[in-house]
């Protein structure tokens, strides 16, 4: 049986697990890199909250029923036409529908809070689970493929990003 999950507005609480698991397998497909130092995780959420209370970004934790943070998911761009998305689950936990039910949630609260009905999302083209997460949307969103951008990050890594729009049908 699969436990359920919440996504709830994310808060400091849930930084050091968020710290931990941002690791190089979770960001081996992305354009950042994990978190040197607790302290700069610490930054960057703050610098999303603040955003948050501007209306500007969106940013859940997706956690288990004790509370146990096991990802997250964001919208950033609110002021924008086009708001990108983001959304990681701890390794242990993929695989299991979770980024899913947290970007859905994610997307609807867009919707009914600013009315957001475009956005962008990005993922490597080897990344299997980010590109078949993207399916699932096909019955309520129009996706259209963007060209693939290959690039090597600040850090080295060499990336396929393929860009998507999806429309709110």
């Amino acid at each position: 049986m699969r436990e359920n999950i919440r996504v709830v507005p994310f808060e400091m609480k849930y930084i050091e697990d968020y710290h931990k698991n941002f690791n190089e397998e979770i960001t081996k497909y992305q354009w950042p890199d994990p978190f040197e130092k607790l302290e700069d995780a610490r930054a960057l959420l703050q610098e999303f909250l603040d955003e948050m209370e501007k209306g500007e970004t969106l940013i859940f934790a997706v956690v288990d029923d004790a509370d146990r943070f096991i990802g997250s998911t964001e919208i950033h761009g609110l002021t924008d036409d086009c708001n990108e998305l983001g959304v990681w689950i701890i390794e242990p936990r993929q695989g299991k529908g979770y980024a899913y039910e947290a970007l859905k949630y994610t997307l609807d609260q867009a919707y009914e809070k600013y009315g957001k009905t475009e956005f962008f999302y990005e993922a490597d083209i080897r990344n299997e689970g980010s590109n078949k997460l993207l399916k699932k949307f096909s019955d309520s969103y129009e996706i259209t493929e963007l060209e693939t951008e290959e690039l090597v990050t600040d850090s080295g890594k060499e990336l396929k990003l393929r860009g998507n729009v999806l429309k709110r049908k």
